[in-house]
């Protein structure tokens, strides 16, 4: 298998149907060459040779290996504080506007997508700091792919993936490695205990009990059609409280998708009362 010829346009085909049947992510034809790429891993581990087989397995309800499926068609690209006008806004005006309704506390995050962690860290980093305790916040972090969540709940990085973080935070909330361990960080066990990771896949059933202050889902409506953004938000907007905050990529848009949410600035949602 050399090249992306050995991936028939019939075996593509699946592969979009039953991506977007479980995942709910639209793969265009420019993703061809992608998706022979990466299910390629899939087969020689599998010591397959046709892609018609390996969907055969797949579609037949080999679950482990939809899950290896899924994992290998989703993209994880973050970074820590990745775009901080966000998180500004997050310790400031929305930090205050959240204590107001819900002075009680503790505030709830959700993190929809979350990667490797970077996002719900940055996201604790900045509550910990403009609440003056860890307690003050709950946040819960999903991802649909298994393999980064359990990356994400390690909370271990290599140095070179915190340089996004300002050298006085990096004192506050990270370790360094020694030894063995050099050149990686960990996240201290304090930050650690505001989130909660878990496998979820959005378009199942969610186990979250609201209501929520806020829900970061950045970057990943771009990968779903109108139809499915439109239910994915309208279903994040009965989870908000109402005035609750939704954030999402710098590339993205409501606009002609809801009217549940009124935009404040700058990819930054509040839920109408």
């Amino acid at each position: 298998m050399a090249t992306s010829d050995r991936l028939s346009e019939r075996d593509f085909r699946r592969v979009v149907r039953l991506t977007q049947e479980r995942t709910g992510i639209m793969l265009n034809d420019s993703k061809k060459d992608l998706v022979y790429s990466r299910l390629s891993r899939r087969l020689r581990a599998l010591g397959l040779e046709a892609f018609d087989t390996y969907l055969d397995r797949v579609e037949g309800g080999d679950e482990d290996e939809l899950e290896e499926f899924v994992n290998a068609l989703t993209t994880n690209l973050t970074a820590f504080f990745r775009e901080p006008h966000h998180f500004e806004m997050l310790g400031g005006p929305v930090l205050d506007e959240m204590r107001k309704r819900n002075p009680a506390g503790p505030l709830k995050i959700w993190s929809a997508g979350c990667s490797t962690g970077e996002e719900p860290y940055s996201i604790a980093m900045t509550l910990a700091e403009a609440l003056g305790a860890p307690e003050g916040a709950r946040i819960l972090a999903t991802d649909i792919d298994s393999r980064v969540v359990a990356h994400a709940d390690a909370g271990v990085y290599d140095a070179a993936r915190v340089t996004g973080i300002p050298g006085g935070r990096q004192q506050r909330w990270l370790l360094r490695g020694r030894g063995a361990n050099e050149g990686k960080v960990k996240i201290r066990d304090e930050l650690r205990s505001m989130v909660h990771f878990r496998r979820l896949n959005l378009f199942d059933a969610w186990p979250i009990q609201g209501p929520l202050d806020v829900i970061f889902c950045r970057n990943t409506l771009i990968y779903f059609d109108k139809p499915t953004q439109k239910q994915l938000v309208e279903r994040f907007a009965q989870l908000l409280r109402p005035g609750g905050y939704l954030f999402i990529g710098h590339s993205e848009s409501l606009f002609r998708v809801t009217e549940d949410f009124r935009l404040l600035e700058q990819t930054l949602y509040r839920r109408s009362a």
